[in-house]
């Protein structure tokens, strides 16, 4: 997790909040380590990240066994003024729409929508 010091010194369009829910929106089940490798933060950052989403009712968990089972509230606002009805579900969809592509190599192929 070398990234983690450079990703603190620039900006990115996307808060690490928002990262971290798209992971778990992906994996309802990831471990708290996945994500963590995924968003490239650390494990505790990303526990504090799901501490505020639980505490602000944007996402509950259920306890089976030693892991956990997530569940995100589709429907809920975002906080923020500017963003008045935009939901949770709208975000995701756009984060997690383009996720095969982010995947696949790079061709070189690319189109611009305006």
């Amino acid at each position: 997790m070398d990234d983690v010091s450079e990703s603190q010194t620039r900006w990115t369009f996307f808060t690490s909040h928002a990262r971290v829910l798209a992971a778990i929106a992906e994996d309802r089940e990831a471990r708290i380590r996945d994500i963590a490798e995924r968003c490239r933060l650390t494990e505790r950052a990303v526990q504090r990240i799901i501490s505020d989403l639980e505490r602000d009712g944007y996402l509950s968990h259920t306890r089976r066994g030693r892991s956990n089972t997530y569940r995100i509230e589709p429907g809920r606002a975002l906080r923020h003024p500017a963003e008045t009805g935009v939901t949770v579900a709208s975000v995701l969809s756009l984060l997690l729409r383009d996720e095969p592509d982010r995947r696949a190599p790079h061709t070189g192929k690319g189109h611009a929508q305006g």
